[in-house]
């Protein structure tokens, strides 16, 4: 059988191609069967017609938004950060009032060239200070509520109910919390080129190997076959739109796993959602926070800027937007170990083309904290989400799906 990507095959031809497939999750997880028959086309179709794409990155340990974007102007930051404040002479200014960290030369070329909203004092009620719990509430966008499925899977069932093969993918070892979804089965790998059934090298024509429907009147055994042959074709179009993938573009010294995202957007994949982190904790900075968090920033913002020019070069920039997001910020005052300890609010951003760039949202005060020292949140983390949800992709029911009526940014115009 040709494979979907190879020769002059079509978007469209790809699309239809890859409703045949869904995905496996990085320890080999099995998807949903893929036959759909009409409606699979109709749903191809849809896509093809609306094909937005968000990308959410999330940077994972809590990071310091006040050293991200430093507020300069404002004497109480260097009062409250005597040793780890960064001084005005190593920023990068963006206005009167904020500069970027030293080495984040590629958020500061997107501010500067509209292609950036920074929304501020992003946060909610009754904050948790445990990375677990709070990365569950922005996980699920339900504070303090057990809610079951992810904010990404439950807007998924809510574009394409019934589910779509391939709509979700998120590109990480294990699988999100934020994805999963009543009705969509995401594509979850880590490595595309070991993105398969996992064996014994004397297993694996087995394990490859998928038989012919026959008639079988068996529910079950049709069942089983037709979730290992979806899962088998989304992990070859993954490995193969991932060999094919090649970029001038320079990401940095740690790309973030969006050079992956790229090369499934190039390919055509109908994925409108797609899901990466800088992993383990990374942002955690309670100890020397200084020039470990300083690189980390330098990383994350090389591979954003790099992200969006190479999405330029493939010709999709009008249609992928990208939202930054950590699970808390940090507390104001700088510790003794010359680092900080979890706070609340913090900062978020919408990066891309279709971007007004800006400031949206109202400071936080660095005089008037809470009793921990803490920023008190000025914006509901809900309206960035609403944001992306009604402004950007179009489903404008976001208050069914969030739970509440959280009124959107005008981030897009």
């Amino acid at each position: 059988m040709n494979s979907p990507l190879s020769g002059a095959c079509s978007r469209r031809d790809l699309l239809r191609a890859s409703l045949c497939g869904l995905g496996m999750g990085a320890a080999g997880a099995l998807g949903m069967p893929a036959f759909f028959g009409r409606a699979a086309q109709a749903l191809a179709a849809e896509a093809a017609a609306n094909d937005r794409i968000l990308v959410v990155l999330e940077l994972s340990g809590g990071n310091d938004g006040l050293n991200t974007l430093i507020p300069y102007g404002d004497d109480a930051y260097y009062r409250h950060r005597p040793t780890i404040g960064i001084k005005r002479e190593r920023l990068r200014p963006i206005d009167d009032l904020f500069g970027f960290s030293p080495g984040m030369a590629g958020f500061e070329r997107l501010y500067k060239d509209g292609r950036m909203a920074i929304v501020h004092g992003c946060g909610y009620d009754n904050p948790s200070f445990s990375h677990f719990s709070s990365m569950a509430y922005w996980h699920t966008a339900a504070p303090n509520s057990g809610e079951e499925y992810g904010w990404v899977g439950r807007l998924a069932d809510a574009i394409q109910p019934g589910g779509t093969p391939n709509f979700i993918v998120n590109v990480d070892t294990t699988q999100s919390l934020a994805v999963r979804s009543r009705d969509h089965t995401p594509v979850v790998f880590d490595d595309p080129d070991r993105f398969s059934r996992k064996g014994f090298f004397q297993e694996m024509p087995l394990l490859e190997h998928v038989a012919e429907a026959n008639g079988d009147s068996n529910t079950s055994r049709t069942y089983l076959r037709d979730v290992a042959r979806s899962a088998r074709d989304a992990s070859a179009l993954v490995r193969e739109a991932w060999s094919r993938y090649r970029s001038p573009i320079d990401y940095g010294i740690v790309a973030v796993d969006l050079p992956k995202v790229t090369a499934l957007i190039e390919a055509g994949f109908p994925t409108r959602l797609f899901y990466t982190a800088y992993r383990n904790n990374a942002f955690d900075t309670h100890v020397h926070q200084g020039d470990v968090h300083a690189r980390l920033l330098t990383y994350v913002s090389d591979a954003v800027a790099g992200f969006m020019r190479d999405i330029e070069r493939v010709g999709r920039a009008d249609q992928v937007v990208m939202m930054i997001f950590s699970e808390f910020g940090r507390r104001v005052p700088e510790n003794t170990s010359l680092g900080t300890d979890h706070g609340t609010a913090n900062l978020m951003f919408v990066v891309g083309k279709p971007v007004t760039g800006g400031h949206y949202g109202e400071r936080p005060s660095l005089t008037t904290l809470d009793q921990g020292d803490n920023l008190i949140y000025t914006t509901d983390f809900r309206r960035v989400y609403a944001t992306v949800i009604e402004r950007w992709l179009g489903f404008t029911r976001a208050d069914e799906l969030l739970r509440g009526r959280f009124e959107p940014f005008p981030i897009f115009t």
